[in-house]
């Protein structure tokens, strides 16, 4: 079974996009995924703040 997340307030920094959606719960989450080529990168987090921290310190291990 596949989660329907309808993410808003989607901000992209670098190569990340931040995003805020609602989990199965109802609790608010937040994401933070790169978006470059076979990076892999994809966290969730409690706060916007931490998923905006991991987006400005991430790095692509792969080039």
């Amino acid at each position: 079974m596949t989660a329907n997340r309808r993410f808003r307030r989607v901000v992209r920094i670098g190569p990340v996009q931040v995003a805020t959606y609602c989990d199965g719960r109802g609790r608010e989450k937040h994401t933070a995924a790169c978006t470059a080529p076979r990076c892999g990168f994809a966290t969730d987090y409690d706060s916007r703040a931490a998923a905006e921290l991991a987006a400005r310190t991430h790095r692509c291990a792969v080039r």
